[in-house]
């Protein structure tokens, strides 16, 4: 019985590092070792893994974020998610008159981009408005330049903006206080991780840290 045990446990060894080594000579440019290595063993049992989130919310198995969409950026250029194709992007849903909670996970963002060092230049730092109706194109110009040079801000018609946040799952709605004169907008506050094929790989709670947010990017990104 123990020979048998000891057998299978060879067997699978040596099964287990087939698949790394595969996964190391097959990965995509763009991919990780580690998201090659689950891809290889979702393809064995007919599930696409989600990769590991080394700090951040692994999704459930199953669940898919993110996918197409149409918008335009703090240029006036409209976009798709072709136009980022091939590249990790850091996303965060929120608006321009967000108080606090908004430009704080703008700031780890950032925070996290440089924290990357040369790797950080292979992640787009994003902001999708959840409040087109104020968040013009000139807005956004202002607004994200002010937490990174390279951050991209997107807005679009209200259709559109719900469009994007039905692929990520972002709640947002309208908040009118009777202390304010103007309205806030509540929503979710999850940073996503998006892979260079549109899907989203993890995300990250509010309050999460710069460094916790590099470490797991870092995971999926060549060495430089």
């Amino acid at each position: 019985m123990l020979v048998a045990i000891r057998v299978l446990a060879l067997i699978l060894l040596l099964f287990l590092g087939g698949l790394w080594t595969a996964a190391w000579l097959g990965r995509d440019p763009d991919e990780g070792i580690a998201d090659a290595f689950l891809r290889r063993i979702g393809s064995f049992v007919g599930a696409d893994m989600p990769a590991p989130s080394a700090g951040g919310v692994q999704l459930p198995q199953g669940l898919a974020l993110g996918g197409p969409f149409s918008l335009v950026d703090q240029t006036g250029k409209p976009v798709t998610e072709a136009d980022f194709a091939g590249r990790f992007l850091l996303v965060y849903f929120g608006f321009t008159y967000c108080p606090d909670v908004c430009p704080t996970e703008l700031g780890t963002i950032a925070s996290a981009i440089d924290a990357l060092e040369d790797q950080g230049a292979q992640v787009t730092p994003m902001l999708i408005t959840i409040d087109p109706e104020r968040d013009t194109p000139e807005a956004l110009a202002d607004y994200v330049t002010r937490f990174h040079p390279r951050m991209v801000g997107l807005t679009g018609t209200p259709e559109q903006v719900a469009a994007a946040a039905r692929a990520y799952r972002v709640y947002y709605a309208k908040a009118q206080r009777p202390e304010m004169s103007a309205y806030l907008m509540d929503h979710s506050s999850f940073i996503y991780l998006v892979g260079p094929d549109g899907r989203v790989r993890t995300l990250f709670r509010p309050e999460t840290t710069p460094e916790a947010i590099a470490q797991s990017v870092r995971a999926h990104l060549r060495p430089v």
